[in-house]
């Protein structure tokens, strides 16, 4: 039997730390909402965390699929598949330059110009926050401005990052998904 006080501190293996150390703070990844109502929606936003490794400097921070009703949607569109995704942009990335690549991804996936408001797609990618950064432009609002309105959103985002602060927000994505729970 090993004398545990004999071994030196620096010997023994700490995961959780060293598990804590692989995942970068929130505060440096972009995140993304993936959803798809059309086709395989389930095979649709598997393909599109894969494509979403090319964009990333680090391995994907991927929440679980969920399955949601369509909101906002014209009638009769089918439910979803809704998941998030974190990811740390390469160097020299800005929020405009890593949206134009999600939409990228979203025409390579056969995603076709919108002709009806929050018509059923094979994908959506929505960027939700990226980094710290607040911007309000026409063609881009960060944090998303109905993110933490939506538990669609903010249920797969606190798979991964429960403690993020959307920015400007004040409360944590926990904090924002039990305010949903009270409504």
């Amino acid at each position: 039997m090993i004398d545990m006080a004999l071994v030196p501190q620096s010997a023994i293996p700490n995961p959780p730390s060293a598990i804590r150390h692989q995942i970068p703070p929130p505060s440096t990844l972009a995140f993304v909402a993936l959803g798809s109502n059309l086709g395989n929606p389930r095979e649709n936003v598997l393909r599109a965390f894969a494509l979403l490794q090319a964009l990333s400097d680090r391995p994907v921070l991927r929440s679980s699929l969920r399955e949601s009703a369509p909101v906002d949607c014209p009638a009769g569109s089918p439910r979803f598949i809704n998941a998030a995704a974190g990811l740390v942009p390469r160097p020299g990335e800005t929020p405009r330059s890593f949206l134009a690549q999600l939409q990228s991804l979203e025409k390579e996936m056969g995603r076709a110009p919108k002709k009806v408001r929050n018509e059923p797609r094979v994908i959506d990618l929505d960027l939700i926050a990226f980094g710290r950064q607040i911007m309000a432009a026409p063609d881009l609002v960060l944090p998303h401005p109905r993110a933490r309105l939506r538990r669609f959103v903010l249920q797969p985002l606190h798979d991964i990052a429960p403690g993020f602060i959307l920015p400007g927000q004040g409360k944590t994505v926990a904090e924002l998904l039990t305010e949903l729970d009270s409504i």
